[in-house]
């Protein structure tokens, strides 16, 4: 496609949406903050930006497994919406907020297995082959026989998955692929560290507001308002554990450890 017509293309498009809750001024990390004001680091509902949420159960040769959708959208061709390592498909919830209100299509963001609210029998095996399958399992439970025009989208491990869903066939009715800041290589490589990945962040945070405020301050997420509603999905609250000032803590984790 020429500069010419994307020019064009773009210019149907209706201007930029404002973001949801903050009537259009700036958010995440190019927020600029007065004097005296502090950030709001609170959580914020997937709902907001989704319209449900459902548990997609799937059969398979360990037993059944639960994954976890978040959806919008009742008509035209689905957006199938695939995280990156360490994330969950709530990372998406910003995005899907603004497609949506631009574009008439249907949204479904999966939490990949290992990630999220996703509950699988063999959380170990993240191999590429074994993920990719989980994308088509999750489609036939959705759609039967019959699936509408799905465009899978994956950002840097989920564009991976998206790489070998597709050239897998397992979706029979592909409409396109499209992959951002992947590398297929550094992207399926780093499935093996990413438990030293992890090892590198804290181990507990006293609450989820102060999860939210350290993978800004951090840099993992640089926008504010995709942290305050995504976050929820890389920690995982667990039973009889203590913060050192006494407290329940939020424990940080995107695999079983709790």
């Amino acid at each position: 496609m020429s500069a010419l017509e994307k020019s064009m293309h773009l210019g149907r498009l209706p201007s930029r949406p404002p973001l949801p809750g903050n009537g259009g001024s700036q958010s995440g990390a190019k927020m600029r903050m007065g004097p005296g004001r502090k950030r709001d680091f609170s959580p914020v509902s997937w709902s907001q930006y989704f319209e449900s949420m459902e548990d997609v159960e799937v059969e398979n040769e360990t037993g059944k497994d639960s994954f976890r959708v978040y959806k919008s959208g009742s008509e035209g061709p689905v957006l199938l919406l695939l995280h990156g390592g360490g994330h969950s498909a709530l990372s998406w919830a910003v995005f899907t907020a603004a497609i949506i209100s631009r574009v008439q299509c249907r949204i479904v963001a999966l939490d990949l297995r290992g990630h999220g609210e996703t509950k699988v029998k063999n959380s170990e095996d993240l191999s590429a082959e074994t993920m990719a399958k989980d994308v088509g399992n999750v489609i036939e439970a959705m759609y039967g026989d019959l699936p509408p025009p799905i465009m899978l989208i994956g950002h840097s491990m989920g564009g991976a998955i998206a790489v070998h869903t597709a050239s897998s066939n397992l979706v029979p009715s592909l409409l396109g692929l499209c992959v951002i800041d992947v590398v297929e290589g550094t992207a399926m490589d780093a499935l093996n560290s990413m438990q030293n990945f992890l090892r590198g962040r804290p181990k507990t945070f006293k609450s989820l507001e102060n999860a939210i405020e350290w993978s800004v301050k951090s840099g993992q997420i640089r926008n504010l308002e995709s942290a305050r509603v995504s976050m929820v999905g890389q920690v995982k609250e667990c039973e009889g554990i203590t913060s050192p000032e006494g407290s329940k803590s939020v424990v940080e984790g995107v695999f079983p450890g709790c």
